[in-house]
């Protein structure tokens, strides 16, 4: 997409934190703890305080403090269905709020009127792509106000950036800032054979859930082995508890701590993203798993569409191939486990390019900047 600016970072200056709003509405969803924190690792300028109307165990893995919007279910309700802004126990803060996916943009806009500030919105794919979002929902219904009022629209792929041009965004207002991952001084050694393949995230429509348990027969059919372990949960979980049951070398681990992750990433031979459309629109930004798995020297197969292609260059940096397309994704998987050179080549070319391209701190940084420049 043409018109999409793409931040910098300039130089800073030391400074004591200022606080400012982050509006997430439920605060610390296990599945984007991660991706969310990533985004304020490398502020030093400013503090996020993050407030919802919702706040789950997990909350305080953000980072920064935690502020919960409303003190009845009563004034939770007129807040997201009227925008009646409830009583909020926050001193002063900069003056731009930060909010995290389309509907959070949607519910925040009465808060930033209310406190008289500039408002930010990261756009992260299914906010925007799906089509239940649009249809009858305060995010339909606020859309074109959040439009005027919001100053930019940070998306964090360029395939999001062009969703959103077709929700009439307009170009001025949009930034494409990968989130990036936190990059290890070194690549993690190649991992001993025998070892797996790796999949990590949610179980929905859009993981190309069904096509990797396909993927997973066919090689099976074929004589292959190998391993297969997935990392997550979700509602097409049962599609796998029957392929475990049915096939060997099957492994469900449900939700694992970051390190765990990580070490998990650095001892297989590839990370799984078959990303597809799913048939209600949900689709892909660019999965924070693509980068945290090339920190870890670990080859990525993805499908080649959306926010996947923009990170991986196929062949070069890991491989590519159709979405909704089983007997590929099967013969990728296949040729990571019979070519030892080509797995090599492909894992360190991976890290290097998250090294130089993918850090996490430094697109940090660039947020902050972008953040302290509408501020100002």
């Amino acid at each position: 997409m043409s018109a999409t600016t793409l931040v910098r970072p300039v130089s800073q200056s030391p400074s004591v934190p200022v606080p400012f709003l982050v509006y997430r509405d439920r605060i610390g969803t296990a599945s984007e703890i991660q991706f969310l924190r990533r985004q304020y690792i490398g502020f030093t300028r400013l503090a996020p305080v993050w407030v919802g109307r919702h706040i789950m165990p997990l909350a305080s893995e953000l980072g920064g403090s935690v502020v919960r919007l409303g003190g009845t279910w009563l004034s939770r309700a007129l807040f997201q269905q009227a925008g009646i802004v409830p009583r909020l126990s926050v001193g002063p803060t900069a003056p731009v709020l930060h909010a995290q996916f389309a509907r959070g943009g949607a519910l925040a806009l009465p808060l930033a009127r209310a406190r008289g500030l500039r408002m930010v919105v990261t756009l992260w794919g299914g906010d925007v792509s799906k089509a239940k979002n649009w249809r009858g929902t305060v995010q339909a219904r606020r859309w074109p106000e959040v439009v005027a009022a919001t100053s930019r629209f940070v998306c964090v792929s360029a395939a999001i950036a062009d969703m959103a041009l077709t929700r009439r965004v307009p170009a001025d207002k949009l930034v494409v800032l990968l989130i990036g991952a936190e990059i290890p001084p070194v690549p993690p050694p190649a991992p001993p054979a025998p070892t797996y393949h790796l999949f990590v995230g949610r179980f929905v429509a859009k993981k190309g859930i069904q096509d990797t348990a396909d993927a997973v027969r066919r090689l099976r059919a074929e004589g292959d082995a190998t391993p297969v372990i997935f990392v997550g949960d979700g509602p097409l979980r049962a599609i796998l508890e029957t392929l475990a049951r049915e096939v060997p070398g099957v492994e469900l681990a449900g939700w694992l701590p970051p390190e765990d992750v990580r070490a998990r990433m650095a001892r297989a031979w590839s990370l799984l993203v078959p990303s597809v459309v799913a048939p209600n629109g949900d689709a892909e930004g660019l999965p924070s798993v693509v980068f945290e798995a090339m920190a870890q020297a670990c080859t990525v197969i993805g499908t080649n569409e959306g926010g996947v292609a923009e990170a991986v260059q196929h062949e070069r940096t890991g491989l590519l191939v159709a979405p909704r397309d089983p007997a590929a994704l099967a013969a990728a998987m296949r040729r990571l486990v019979t070519d030892p050179a080509l797995r090599h080549t492909l894992a360190q070319a991976g890290y290097d390019h998250a090294r130089r391209n993918l850090n996490a701190h430094t697109q940090s940084v660039a947020l902050e900047n972008l953040l302290l420049e509408l501020a100002a």
